[in-house]
Formats: C-alpha cells, sequence, structure tokens
C-alpha cells in the first residue's frame, strides 16, 4: 500500500510539474489592424505561438467579414443594398443581418426611439472630416423619414422594406460590438480562456489577465491623456460613446456624430457613457442610447436593466454612476 501510494503521489507530482511548466512557456500574442474604420485589437494568452497566431488571424477575419457585410460604404454590402432599394421594394437579405436589424429595433422599443438605426436618413448629410453639416431645411425635409416603426420587416421571407422614400439606415450604433462578439466566439471556439478584443470603443473581455483583472481606463471626453476611472474587468464587455469621436466645432458649437433621431441634431446634454456589460453588442447599443436618453434618464434605464452598470459624463463634466459603481475611485 505505501508503494502505491508513493507512486501516486510521484505521479501528482510530475503532472504539477509538467502544468507548472507548460504554463511558464505560455505567453501574451496580439495584432493590431485597420478594419470597420477604426483600430481593432485582438491579444490573447496561449502556449502555443502557432496556434495562437491562427486564432488572431481567425478573429480579424470575423471583423472584416462584418464589414463587409454591414458596412453602408460598400457597394457589395447587404446594408448598401438595403438602402439603395429598400424604399422601392422589399430587399431580400440574409439572416445575420436581419436579425441585427431585428435586434436593433429592440433596443429602439426599450430606449423609446433613443436607439434608431433610420437616424442615416439625417445623418448621411453630416461630414465631420470636411466640417460639413445639414441645413435646417434639410433636417425638416427628413425627420418625417426617421423612425424605427418605419421599417418593414418581413421574417417568413427575411425582407425589408422602408415605409417611406428616402429612408437610410445605419448600424453603426451596433455593428461593431457585435463584430467584437463574433471574433471573440471565434476565439472561443479555437479554445483560447483569456483574451480581449477591441474595435473603437467597443471591448469584450474573456477570462483574466493570468490571476489579475484586465484595467480597463474611462477616458476624460475633454483631454485624451487623462483617465476618469479604471475599472477590473473580467469574463465582461464595455463600450464607450462619446462626442470626441467625430466631430468638429464652428461657432462654439460641438456637431458630433452621436444624433437625437427625434431632432436630427447632435445631442448636447452628454460628453461620454461607458456601459458596462456581458456581451459587446448589448454595450455598444446601450452606450449610443444612454447617450441620447440623457444622464438623468439614460441612468434610470440602467438601474432597470440586469447585469448593466454605467458611467455617464453630462455636459457640465459631471460624473454619474450606476448603484453597483458608486464607490468606484477615480485613477
Amino acid at each position: 500500500m505505501a508503494i502505491r501510494l508513493r507512486s501516486v503521489f510521484l505521479v501528482s507530482i510530475a503532472l504539477c510539474f509538467f502544468l507548472s511548466l507548460n504554463s511558464a512557456r505560455a505567453e501574451w500574442f496580439s495584432d493590431q489592424q485597420a478594419i470597420m474604420g477604426t483600430t481593432v485589437r485582438v491579444e490573447l494568452w496561449h502556449n502555443d505561438a502557432t496556434t495562437a497566431r491562427a486564432s488572431i488571424d481567425l478573429a480579424m477575419e470575423q471583423l472584416r467579414r462584418i464589414d463587409a457585410l454591414m458596412s453602408p460604404f460598400k457597394p457589395a454590402s447587404e446594408l448598401f443594398k438595403i438602402n439603395k432599394s429598400a424604399s422601392v421594394e422589399p430587399v431580400h437579405v440574409g439572416h445575420e443581418i436581419f436579425n441585427l436589424i431585428a435586434h436593433s429595433m429592440d433596443y429602439s422599443a426599450l430606449t423609446e426611439g433613443g436607439f434608431d438605426i433610420t437616424y442615416a436618413t439625417i445623418g448621411r448629410y453630416y461630414d465631420y472630416r470636411l466640417g460639413l453639416r445639414p441645413t435646417d431645411k434639410q433636417i425638416a425635409a427628413a425627420l418625417p423619414s426617421i423612425g424605427y416603426r418605419k421599417l418593414l420587416l418581413d421574417s417568413l421571407n427575411t425582407t425589408i422594406k422602408f415605409a417611406r422614400p428616402g429612408m437610410s439606415l445605419d448600424l453603426g450604433g451596433i455593428a461593431k460590438g457585435y463584430a467584437v462578439d463574433c471574433a471573440m466566439a471565434e476565439l472561443i471556439k479555437q479554445g483560447i480562456s483569456r483574451a480581449i478584443v477591441t474595435a473603437g470603443g467597443d471591448t469584450r473581455i474573456i477570462g483574466d489577465r493570468v490571476g489579475r483583472p484586465w484595467m480597463i481606463g474611462i477616458r476624460d471626453p475633454r483631454n485624451k491623456e487623462k483617465m476618469i476611472a479604471v475599472l477590473p474587468l473580467t469574463d465582461s464587455a464595455i463600450s464607450t460613446s462619446g462626442d470626441y469621436e467625430r466631430y468638429f466645432e464652428r461657432d462654439g458649437v460641438r456637431y458630433h456624430h452621436i444624433l437625437d433621431p427625434k431632432t436630427g441634431r447632435s445631442v448636447t446634454s452628454t460628453r461620454s457613457v461607458t456601459i458596462i456589460g456581458p456581451d459587446a453588442t448589448t454595450t455598444d447599443a446601450l452606450s449610443t442610447s444612454i447617450f441620447v436618453l440623457g444622464p438623468e434618464k439614460g441612468m434610470a434605464l440602467v438601474e432597470t436593466l440586469p447585469g448593466i452598470e454605467a458611467v455617464i459624463v453630462d455636459a457640465q463634466g459631471k460624473m454619474y454612476y450606476s448603484s453597483s459603481l458608486q464607490n468606484l475611485n477615480p485613477p
């Protein structure tokens, strides 16, 4: 019996040594590319360089695939085809984009129109690089065609039609988060257990940073060199929407890309919104929604949503925290 127990003990010691040696050889691998009009980054922990790099490549392929499918600027994308023809006739699309558009409408209903992908009906007249904005006349003409209820979805045939002429869709408030989730799903499929995927302001995390949480900073909306908060996160997603991402200023007015669908104009009540939740599709859509709703109404909605936390900076720079983050200390 003693010899058998000793043998079991020695086998256990050998196994522990092997596992520790295997772990010691593991390291972080990463890549960064320009996709979806922003910088995307994939970083993961693995003990095999070939597997790690192949997994990163597969994650990047997912990001490029969603960009090709949902870009409003690429003539081959399904979203481009919708915008081109849906005012005239129902446009048949694949289940993936159909389901994401239907999901977008769920957020529209939840936020009473705060989130609305038909905002592009007027949003297409803004050019933040050239400093161009629509005239009051253009806004007035476009507003009657904005509204998610004017989207006609046929789930049986997976077709989409516009109820009014001149409508246009943009999935910018949800597509990057969805793409991040697709990339992370691919990493999980490859057996990766520690990773982070970031596309612009949208991030998804699985696992921890080898015994420590990931420390994710929230930047000051008026000072890109300063962080207003740092959050320790594992197995979660975080998205930030800010009025500093795409904007121009004229006559003391900041014109930025987050528009109120009810007015066709840039939201003025908020500087930034950060949402923490279970997946990036959710956090992306909610960060945009809460930005439009404003600090008070937006935070009231957050408090009704299980598993969702928020940090909001209003137009005066005042910070608001959801209840579970009340004791959060700035960096």
